[in-house]
């Protein structure tokens, strides 16, 4: 086993997760992290907690969900028991094939997503966090060497935390402060040329509360690696184009462009796929309003590699998720946005862009104005 794995256990146990002794923890390991599991099991014993692990294939689901009528129950007890009884669900990604659910029906996903909205909101209400071990099929879906792909993963994993955390409570600390955000991105070629493809978009974040999302439980932040600052903004107004390339559900798409009025999703179109993003957003009412603003952060992850869990939180991106609004930004007793899906479309901004916090610009062309580079 690569020392880097047990590294990697170490931090999602001891600094993510941050188990103690007696927690219950369900673990769920996908087909292709059977190492970092074996790791992260180790690191559990250690620690004295009490541990159920769970099957993730995504060729099991494949072949559920096509041979079901699409008539699911809500909320299963037995699956619902399991998450309302658990302190921390640990989610090991890393399957055999990106593709193995491409050609499930968008309506049984749909259906799917509506009838277990109990049973996501329980894993969500426990301290869970979400990783990937590096596979084979992880690595081609990105471009790379097998090799070169685990150490792409361990150098955005493997981090000084604390010191990003700190980075990061400046842009924390200027959103919480702020009322509207405004990101602006020219077409490309600069030129103004292309308005389906230039980005002007005005968002709320009055009254919000943004999260470092330094890659722990402690910073409200369920993702491993990690490096974003997110809000959940309202009253979007204006069109954004999504450049960076990502796959959902199996299908490629890319080159995403959303048109919001009073908040919501007018009109939207995409490249490649586009059925893929109707059928997201027809859900459910919630899905056509947003959830997040992501800024990310993390310098150590210096590619795109068709994987969200990295994409987003890549320094010179900024993201935005339609559908679910995670609670820890919001006042209390305020809902937010509700919806069955939160799934995240990402721009390169490391050109021909600004963003701006109620009209002053804190980040140009991907430099923060803390950093070298900045003008």
């Amino acid at each position: 086993m690569d020392h880097r794995t047990r590294e990697h256990a170490s931090v999602l146990v001891d600094w993510s997760a941050r188990i103690e002794p007696g927690d219950d923890v369900v673990v769920s390991v996908a087909e292709g992290a059977h190492d970092l599991a074996v790791a992260v099991a180790e690191r559990l014993g250690e620690r004295g907690a009490n541990v159920v692990t769970t099957y993730a294939s995504d060729e099991v689901s494949r072949a559920y969900l096509r041979a079901h009528d699409g008539d699911f129950d809500a909320d299963p007890a037995h699956e619902l028991a399991l998450y309302e009884n658990a302190d921390s669900v640990l989610f090991l990604g890393g399957g055999r094939n990106t593709a193995a659910t491409a050609d499930v029906p968008g309506e049984t996903r749909q259906a799917r997503a509506r009838a277990t909205e109990g049973v996501r909101e329980a894993r969500m209400a426990t301290d869970w966090v979400s990783t990937v071990h590096p596979t084979r099929s992880l690595a081609q879906q990105a471009g790379m060497a097998y090799e070169e792909y685990r150490d792409f993963v361990y150098g955005a994993i493997l981090r000084d935390w604390e010191a990003l955390a700190e980075e990061m409570a400046l842009m924390k600390d200027l959103l919480d402060a702020g009322s509207e955000v405004r990101l602006v991105k020219e077409a490309p070629g600069g030129d103004g040329s292309g308005p389906s493809r230039r980005t002007d978009l005005a968002m709320s974040i009055e009254g919000r509360t943004a999260v470092n999302s330094a890659a722990s439980v402690a910073y409200d932040s369920h993702n491993l690696p990690s490096g974003e600052v997110f809000t959940a903004p309202f009253d979007a107004e204006g069109t954004a184009f999504f450049d960076v390339p990502m796959t959902i559900d199996g299908k490629r798409l890319r080159d995403v462009r959303l048109v919001f009025e009073g908040g919501e999703v007018v009109d939207f179109g995409a490249d490649r796929n586009e059925s893929v993003l109707a059928d997201l957003l027809d859900t459910d009412e919630g899905a056509r309003r947003l959830g997040e603003l992501g800024i990310g952060m993390n310098r150590g992850i210096d590619r795109f590699t068709d994987n969200v869990l990295f994409d987003e939180k890549m320094g010179d991106t900024i993201h935005l998720a339609v559908g679910r609004a995670y609670d820890a930004c919001l006042p209390e007793g305020e809902t937010g946005n509700r919806s069955a899906v939160h799934v995240d479309v990402s721009a390169d901004v490391s050109a021909d862009s600004r963003l701006e916090i109620d009209g002053e610009v804190v980040q140009r062309n991907g430099r923060f104005r803390w950093e070298e580079g900045f003008e």
